[in-house]
């Protein structure tokens, strides 16, 4: 076999293995021809060769290819498609990045908010840097004073911890430092139009008559813009003022407010807009990364055009999908004033999408953690529901949490005809069936226990790990022991107290409450605590009060 038949051989062979043992002679040639560009002037010549040697190839069995390929030295190059886990790489550097979570201080975080912090901080722990958490609090009609220390409990929970934090209110000295600076270099000017006739004007690409001034009269205005109404002046960015996006040209950078700040008092009355404070920070507290909704596309361009006045390297930009959340309130004006009309009994009610209400009913944080990072930063839209939460929830809990018998809605039964032998026997059950070492708790089965009010209906039914009793109308008689026994008649299995039971509330995600009765065992919980009611569902102890254990219902 000369060396430009060994060659095909090859290629056949791995052909053959790709393809259950059957190679293709267009799929050979095309191979040689793309990995042996050497060999392409004499395509006419291998084309014979390669159809007969893909003839003998095709002719061995399994157990010959193999032996052929040992012999040639071939080997099987497996390509495992693996998914891609965790986020993917940033554009630009992956190293010693900085990033930024910066929220609105209007109100605690919900999970929307979660969407840009996650990954912010799962980006810094995975390339290293910088995380930092700047509080946007610059316009007092959107803040919520609690939210300062709210948001940084929040984050907390979430397991991210900022390695710096800074409040835009602390840096208006700064903003008027280049505000002046801009207006010195031409690139801001004070405008004193009418609002309404600066858009006849912008909306038709035609500059207003205030882009003209002078720096000498921006600067004027500008030393006077603390003492005007507001309304009467604002400073603009110059921009392309035919720009194809109309919002776009010639963007405030300031305005006066009136409104007095709960940090600021009336110290202050020229604040900045968003694009401008964002900008000036992002560069001054070097953002290397500036990972935002797809909904600020805009704002990144108007930014892009203080960056380029000032000379300062442009972040990277990244902008990601809108979140679509099912079943979940996160709209935080709306929720404040549930909170003040009494429809919700906090930030921490079950049925919000706080971040507080959603650890109040023991979701773990880790669950919204891989719940952002599956979802990642990918531009198009993403939807998740509570039931996508849920399962994420449960795989981390499930075997962490332990068992215990809760009976909603208890109905006392005295049990007849029961064996004196039996009567007083301990029901010896594990904390969890998968973890022995973790222990038992035990019940004690008496003729006269607790059952769901749900589970009393006339049949047959075990008490789990105890008897078959059968009950008829109000009447309930002893009528095996064995599990045999139950499962012949097909019984229902269902989960009792007895009378040493402690009473228990559980509140619903619904906020409804559902009272019962759980195991005496219970007692031994602390609260923050998580367990798996059986036949009920997971629950985090919230409060023991009076002798009452009360629970959040987690999920099933």
């Amino acid at each position: 076999m000369d060396e430009l038949e060994e060659i095909v051989f090859k290629h056949a062979l791995l052909n053959a293995a790709k393809h259950k043992g059957s190679a293709n002679p267009g799929a050979v040639m095309g191979s040689i021809m793309s990995n042996e560009p050497e060999l392409r002037p004499r395509a006419k010549e291998i084309g014979p060769i390669s159809g007969k040697i893909v003839a003998q190839v095709n002719a061995m069995s399994p157990e010959e290819q193999k032996t052929k390929m040992e012999e040639l030295g071939v080997e099987v190059e497996e390509k495992k498609k693996k998914k891609e886990e965790g986020l993917p790489k940033l554009p630009g550097s992956n190293k010693n990045v900085v990033m930024r979570f910066a929220p609105n201080p209007s109100g605690p975080l919900h999970i929307g908010h979660a969407r840009a912090a996650v990954p912010n901080g799962e980006y810094v722990k995975k390339c290293g840097g910088k995380f930092i958490l700047r509080i946007e609090d610059t316009d007092p009609k959107r803040i919520y004073e609690p939210a300062y220390q709210l948001i940084q409990d929040d984050l907390k929970w979430l397991g991210i911890e900022p390695d710096e934090v800074y409040y835009q209110s602390d840096r208006f000295e700064i903003y008027y430092q280049y505000a002046e600076e801009l207006i010195k270099r031409g690139a801001a000017y004070m405008c004193t139009c009418d609002g309404g006739e600066f858009k006849k004007l912008k909306d038709n690409c035609q500059p207003c008559p205030c882009r003209d001034n002078s720096v000498e009269e921006n600067m004027e205005l500008w030393k006077r813009f603390p003492e005007m109404e507001a309304g009467e002046a604002v400073l603009r960015i110059k921009t392309d003022i035919n720009h194809k996006n109309p919002a776009i040209r010639d963007w405030v950078a300031m305005r006066i407010v009136e409104e007095e700040h709960p940090r600021l008092g009336t110290k202050y009355r020229v604040y900045p807009m968003m694009n401008f404070s964002v900008s000036v920070d992002d560069h001054l507290l070097g953002m290397t990364h500036v990972l935002r909704g797809k909904d600020h596309l805009a704002n990144s361009e108007k930014q892009k055009y203080l960056y380029n006045h000032m000379g300062w390297e442009i972040p990277e930009f990244i902008h990601y999908g809108r979140l679509k959340m099912e079943d979940i309130a996160l709209s935080t004006s709306k929720a404040m004033a549930g909170i003040e009309e009494g429809t919700y009994s906090g930030w921490d009610d079950p049925r919000l999408g706080t971040l507080r209400a959603i650890a109040r009913r023991g979701i773990q944080p880790e669950t919204i953690t891989q719940l952002m990072v599956e979802i990642g930063i990918k531009m198009s839209d993403s939807a998740i529901s509570w039931k996508k939460i849920y399962g994420l929830n449960r795989n981390l809990i499930e075997e962490k949490v332990n068992r215990y018998f809760f009976v909603p809605g208890p109905v006392k039964i005295d049990i007849a005809d029961v064996p004196e032998d039996i009567l007083g026997w301990e029901v010896i059950r594990p904390l969890h069936p998968d973890f022995e070492e973790r222990g038992n708790r035990t019940l004690i089965f008496d003729k006269e226990l607790y059952i769901p009010k749900a589970d009393c209906k006339d049949g047959i039914i075990r008490l789990m790990d105890a008897v078959n009793v059968e009950i008829s109308g109000e009447d309930v008689k002893f009528h095996s022991e064995s599990f045999e026994d139950a499962r012949e008649v097909k019984a229902r299995i269902i989960q009792w107290v007895p009378l040493d039971a402690i009473k228990a509330k559980i509140v619903m995600d619904d906020a409804s409450i559902v009272e019962g009765l759980c195991e005496k065992d219970c007692g031994d919980l602390k609260v923050g605590d998580i367990v798996q009611l059986e036949r009920f569902g997971f629950a985090r102890l919230d409060e023991i009060k009076d002798d009452e254990l009360i629970f959040y219902f987690a999920h099933k």
